[in-house]
């Protein structure tokens, strides 16, 4: 058995006739933060944050410990409230439930639960404040929107407030999610000034391009002095992302609820208020509806 093959004599031309390696390709390849780590939006003209994750960290020996006894108290609280129901209440009382307070507005501490933005990340004007509403039993959200978009000569359009709920998390920082599956309708009891308002749902989905995808529908505050009690179905929430509503839509998955927030982007320059009294999901056996709208198939059945 031959050892080497001989090479034809044409393949030795063709190699001859190629032209030669650039002096670009031959550099060896250099790894940048952005092909391992995805960057969230920074305004037009910004520098880059070219730092790697691990040099943004502050280390604090005093906060390592006493994350570290907060962490394993949490663990020590799931593993107790599974063996004696969900939340910590009783099995049966978890299945006969049918109305279910998840915000309630009592105190400080019941603000650290929420995140305000505006378009003030993006250059924008819009201001947005919130606290305890009196005697300290209602959420105030207060400010002004202003539409005039930043003079970075790229950015067109601005003006939105936004009120997002925080990520549950477990112990060790460990993602959780609300789980409404033994509800269908959204209940809140607010009371506003006029302006129409968007509430979003945002669940857990399995790619990460899918993370801009919300559930969103309409809040339409009536304005005056009397509180307003609002029963949203979820079944009425539709599919959108950045902005835009999705052709394919699909069913809003209750079992794995991330977030909820409050956004305003009326164009209506000028002040706002939202006060909220609790927001919670309830079960109304009348609505009967799966989903509102038209529902595509992929690959339809023959």
């Amino acid at each position: 058995m031959a050892l080497f093959r001989t090479v034809p004599v044409n393949a030795v031309k063709v190699c001859r006739q190629l032209p030669p390696l650039s002096s670009a390709s031959s550099r060896p390849a250099v790894l940048s933060t952005r092909t391992i780590y995805e960057r969230d939006y920074r305004r037009p003209g910004q520098e880059p944050d070219k730092r790697w994750p691990w040099q943004k960290i502050r280390f604090d020996f005093s906060k390592g410990v006493e994350g570290v006894r907060k962490h394993f108290g949490l663990l020590k609280d799931e593993f107790f409230q599974r063996w004696e129901g969900p939340e910590g209440r009783p099995l049966i009382e978890h299945m006969l439930e049918q109305t279910r307070v998840l915000w309630e507005f009592r105190g400080p501490e019941s603000l650290g639960q929420w995140v305000i933005s505006t378009d003030q990340e993006i250059g924008g004007r819009s201001e947005a404040y919130l606290k305890l509403g009196r005697n300290n039993t209602t959420c105030l959200l207060y400010g002004t929107l202003s539409s005039v978009p930043p003079r970075d000569g790229e950015t067109r359009y601005s003006g939105y407030c936004t009120m997002r709920s925080k990520q549950p998390l477990g112990a060790f920082d460990r993602k959780k999610h609300h789980d409404w599956s033994s509800f269908n309708t959204l209940h809140l009891r607010v009371r506003g000034d006029g302006r129409p308002w968007m509430i979003n749902i945002a669940a857990e989905t399995y790619f990460s391009h899918q993370r801009d995808d919300i559930y969103s529908y309409f809040l339409y505050t009536r304005g005056g002095p009397y509180w307003q009690d609002v029963r949203i179905p979820f079944s009425k929430f539709f599919l959108s992302s950045r902005g835009r509503i999705q052709d394919d839509q699909h069913v809003l998955w209750l079992d794995k609820i991330n977030t909820i927030g409050f956004t305003l982007g009326d164009k209506a320059d000028g002040p706002f208020q939202l006060e909220i009294d609790f927001i919670g999901v309830c079960n109304n056996l009348a609505h009967t509806e799966e989903f509102a709208y038209e529902a595509y198939k992929r690959n339809p059945e023959v």
